[in-house]
């Protein structure tokens, strides 16, 4: 039974990784348009950067990024940091506006996390998505201990994106990621709102209140109203949850949630890579990566 339950844990926390270069994947080639509610959503590349089909973007190869080093046992902020700047002195193909500045004027490791509050300082209300994106991989650093991971969070978050929004939606999806992959049960219903607002004491006293109110007005939705303005930090976070809980889990076979659920991410618009990104980051940490459709895992694919 024990093998058995680590078994399931391992797959659900694949599922977080792949959950989210799944949801990068799949819309990449809808990204700054707006897909009507009749129009086909598939792996089916293209977009502004002409990616292949199955090719993940700048969000997962950030992740990547992060994973790398978490994969070796270690959490070392200056690795990942030194990670970041490797990927981004290699020219990628896209890099988000906030995420390029922030970059591009720290010239070791170390000065990373200074360069982000100096960007934050100088541009107060910049809080772009570009660390909600790649944060899927971060509670895999210290499944048995949130405290740690909210930290985590926080700490890689800032690496780039110092704003306390961006903080907050990191610290929030990070545990919630880290409750599904530890408590999900393929036969019971998971409670998402709960699961994102159990991380609630783990974010700044100062902003508890407003990021409630934030939780509501997703699971309120509908995800549509979440279009306008997603690659924002509040928005992004606001579209992802809203995809989850308003899309009906299947009753023969509920793990077809995770498809279809990424599906309407996409359909949400604008920002649409990266919303599924984050979506299928908690997506595939509840429903494991066998609930990935066997169509996109041939497709899926990209650079680190």
């Amino acid at each position: 039974m024990a093998g058995e339950r680590s078994r399931a844990v391992s797959d659900r926390a694949t599922g977080a990784v792949l959950g989210s270069a799944a949801g990068d994947a799949l819309g990449a080639g809808y990204e700054f348009t707006n897909p009507g509610p009749d129009r086909e959503i598939a792996m089916k590349g293209g977009g502004g950067f002409g990616w292949a089909p199955g090719e993940w973007t700048d969000d997962t190869q950030m992740a990547v990024a992060i994973l790398d080093v978490i994969a070796t046992g270690s959490s070392d902020l200056d690795a990942i940091a030194s990670n970041f700047l490797a990927w981004y002195e290699a020219g990628p193909a896209d890099v988000g506006n906030q995420t390029s500045s922030v970059l591009g004027s720290a010239a070791i490791p170390e000065d990373l996390a200074v360069v982000a509050v100096a960007f934050m300082d100088a541009n107060p209300e910049a809080a772009g998505n570009g660390a909600l994106m790649r944060t899927g991989p971060v509670a895999l650093a210290a499944l048995d201990d949130r405290t740690e991971i909210a930290g985590l969070a926080g700490s890689i978050a800032s690496l780039t994106h110092a704003h306390p929004d961006s903080v907050a939606a990191c610290v929030l999806w990070s545990l919630a990621i880290q409750e599904a992959i530890t408590t999900a049960e393929p036969d019971q219903a998971f409670d998402w709102e709960a699961a994102i607002r159990n991380g609630l004491e783990h974010v700044a006293e100062d902003r508890q209140e407003k990021w409630d109110a934030l939780i509501t007005e997703a699971v309120i939705g509908p995800p549509a109203v979440f279009k306008e303005k997603n690659g924002w930090v509040v928005k992004a976070f606001q579209a992802a949850l809203s995809a989850i809980v308003n899309t009906p889990e299947p009753v023969e076979q509920p793990s077809d949630h995770l498809r279809d659920a990424l599906i309407a991410a996409v359909r949400i618009g604008h920002d649409t890579d990266t919303v599924a990104a984050i979506a299928g980051a908690l997506l595939g940490a509840r429903w494991g990566a066998g609930a990935i459709p066997g169509e996109w895992n041939t497709l899926i694919h990209g650079d680190r």
